[in-house]
């Protein structure tokens, strides 16, 4: 069974440990970080070392960690390339995470690394394939009787578990109305994404809309057969 490793700071995070065991047989395993930390950390090892922090996270496959600071994400990384952890996933995007420092951990303990802005952007790569395979960028089965969405089967989600959420919210909505609408639920959804600019919440909600338009058309095309 695949070991996911989940670092917590605060409010981020919960979600997807609760989107995890929920909707897989993954083992979780948690860890959390003080919701405040200082700005600047000089001495991030001796920091890190200085927190009350589990350490058992180190034993999972896969890390993602929501530590969201650019001097504590390098620290996490070398412990889970010491560790042997296989791949590590960096939500919040570059500006909370030094990304040339990271690349230089992944060479050096030969841990994939990947730095998203948000989770259900996440690339399928070896190293993740047991998350990806659940999370990341919508994959969606729609089913359409009379001329509205009757049923929309999510095969791959936001982690955040907001795609789930819009497929039960969509049954019913005409067929035309369906991308606007998938789209609109999502950018309500109380996830922790970036909100205010073109990325974030908006990606994600953009992601939604062309998914189940697509999802829609292959399912017109199969029906005409």
């Amino acid at each position: 069974m695949t070991k996911i490793g989940v670092i917590l700071r605060g409010k981020y995070g919960s979600r997807l440990v609760e989107t995890v065991r929920s909707k897989t047989d993954m083992e979780v395993i948690v860890a959390e970080l003080p919701a405040y930390l200082p700005d600047f950390i000089d001495e991030p090892e001796e920091f890190f070392s200085g927190l009350d922090f589990d350490t058992k996270v180190f034993d999972a496959d896969i890390i993602i960690t929501y530590s969201l600071h650019p001097d504590i994400t390098p620290q996490i990384a070398r412990l889970a390339g010491q560790a042997g952890v296989r791949a590590l996933i960096v939500p919040g995007g570059a500006s909370k995470a030094p990304v040339k420092e990271l690349e230089d951990i992944s060479k050096e303990y030969g841990i994939f690394i990947e730095v998203d802005e948000i989770c259900c952007n996440v690339a399928s790569d070896p190293a993740t394939d047991d998350f990806t395979c659940f999370f990341g960028n919508p994959v969606l089965d729609v089913e359409v009787k009379d001329g509205k969405v009757a049923k929309v089967n999510v095969i791959r989600g936001a982690p955040c578990g907001s795609t789930w959420h819009m497929a039960e919210a969509l049954v019913g909505t005409p067929v035309e109305e369906a991308g606007p609408k998938a789209g609109l639920i999502v950018s309500q959804y109380p996830c922790r994404a970036v909100r205010g600019n073109m990325g974030g919440i908006h990606e994600s909600s953009e992601m939604h809309k062309q998914e189940i338009e697509a999802a829609i058309k292959r399912q017109q095309a199969s029906s005409r057969k």
